[in-house]
């Protein structure tokens, strides 16, 4: 169902885009939005290794659940921010995408427990988070991204 890289050669292991995605904080999540036209916005995840799935926040209403009200279907895709060989222009870029089903969250004790992961790959302040989420935890939907295919792949610009 879902495509295989054509250059093995550049493909990351497993390991590699677990890590990618443990480690990077915020990526592009796409979804079919209005009239079949892709929509793609930058969002800060959190991987959690436990079950194997991302978990995104945001609102409880607009483009995005509208969307996955539709359809569930997703990718998300992470890339670092690349090296560079001394004496080269061109960075080696890793990317990872993951393929998968979206389901809405709005239990309040799971919201709280997944905007606290989110927040911690940010900040340590338990003072701070503990604030944003009674400001903000009754607005919150939380989103789980159930991975069908994870693919990720080493890339140099040039």
């Amino acid at each position: 169902m879902f495509r295989e890289l054509v250059r093995k050669n550049k493909q990351l292991s497993d390991d590699e885009c677990r890590a990618l995605l443990r480690e990077e904080p915020r990526g592009v999540l796409s979804v079919i939005g209005d009239d079949g036209y892709p929509y793609g916005m930058p969002m800060n995840h959190w991987y959690c290794e436990a079950d194997g799935k991302l978990y995104f926040h945001g609102g409880k209403s607009g483009h995005k659940i509208d969307a996955l009200r539709r359809c569930e279907k997703a990718s998300f895709c992470v890339y670092d921010s690349g090296v560079r060989e001394e004496g080269d222009w061109a960075l080696t870029i890793r990317s990872v995408i993951v393929f998968g089903r979206i389901t809405l969250i709005d239990d309040p004790e799971r919201v709280i427990e997944i905007s606290r992961q989110l927040s911690y790959k940010f900040t340590q302040d338990e003072d701070y988070i503990d604030r944003e989420i009674r400001a903000f935890g009754e607005k919150t939907l939380c989103l789980a991204l159930t991975p069908e295919h994870i693919c990720g792949k080493r890339v140099k610009e040039k």
